[in-house]
C-alpha cells in the first residue's frame, strides 16, 4: 500500500474547500482541486477559514483467500464471545508459515475475495478410441444423488453438472482420469 495521502477540508455543510481558486467551500462537483499533498496547507486552510482536515488515502488491495479460510474469517470477525473466537483463530493461525500469517492478517485487517475454485471436465478414453472421436465424459447423476454417471460422447459439454472441482475429483475417484481446465468463459 502506497503511503501517500491526500487532504481535503470539509466544512460542517459537507462542503469542500477548492484549493486552486481559493475562494471558498463549494460541492465537489462544482470545484477545480479538492484535495492537496500537503498536510500543513490542508491545516492552516482549516485554521483560518473553518472545517476539518480529511485524509484521503488509497484502498488497501484485498486478499485472496481460500473457501475455508473465508469462512474461518467470517466466523472470527462475527464471533460475540472468546470461546466463539477460539475454533477459527485455531484454524487461521495454528501450524502457518510466518507468510501465511501475514497474509491472513492483512485479510482480516484489509477484506479479502474468495478464490475461484478451479472446475474441470472429465473423461474416459474407451477401447483405445482417441479422445475427440469418442469418449466418456463424467456427470453428476440426477436419479442418484451423490454418484456420477458417464455419458458416451464425441462432443463436450459445459454444462455445470458436468463440471468438477478438484475436491469433487478425488471425492469420486477420478483422479485417474483425463480432466481438462474450463475457463471462465465457459462456465
Amino acid at each position: 500500500m502506497s503511503e501517500e495521502k491526500l487532504y481535503a477540508v470539509k466544512d460542517d455543510k459537507g462542503k469542500y474547500w477548492d484549493f486552486e481558486d481559493q475562494d471558498g467551500f463549494w460541492e465537489l462537483n462544482t470545484m477545480n482541486l479538492a484535495a492537496i499533498a500537503g498536510k500543513e496547507v490542508a491545516e492552516c486552510v482549516a485554521h483560518d477559514h473553518g472545517g476539518h482536515v480529511v485524509t484521503l488515502i488509497e484502498e488497501p488491495k484485498k486478499v485472496v483467500v481460500s473457501p475455508n479460510e473465508a469462512q474461518a474469517i467470517k466466523s472470527l470477525l462475527n464471533a460475540n464471545t472468546y470461546a466463539d473466537v477460539y475454533d477459527p483463530f485455531q484454524y487461521l493461525f495454528t501450524s502457518r508459515y510466518k507468510k501465511d500469517i501475514k497474509r491472513l492478517s492483512e485479510a482480516i485487517k484489509n477484506g479479502y475475495t474468495v478464490a475461484k475454485e478451479k472446475k474441470y471436465l472429465v473423461y474416459k478414453e474407451l477401447g483405445g478410441k482417441q479422445k475427440h472421436e469418442q469418449f466418456a465424459q463424467a456427470y453428476r447423476s440426477s436419479v442418484y444423488p451423490g454418484t456420477i454417471s458417464w455419458i458416451l460422447t464425441n462432443d463436450v459439454e459445459n454444462r455445470s453438472f458436468a463440471q468438477f472441482a478438484e475436491s469433487e475429483i478425488a471425492h469420486y475417484g477420478l483422479q485417474d482420469c483425463e480432466k481438462e481446465e474450463v475457463t471462465d468463459d465457459e462456465q
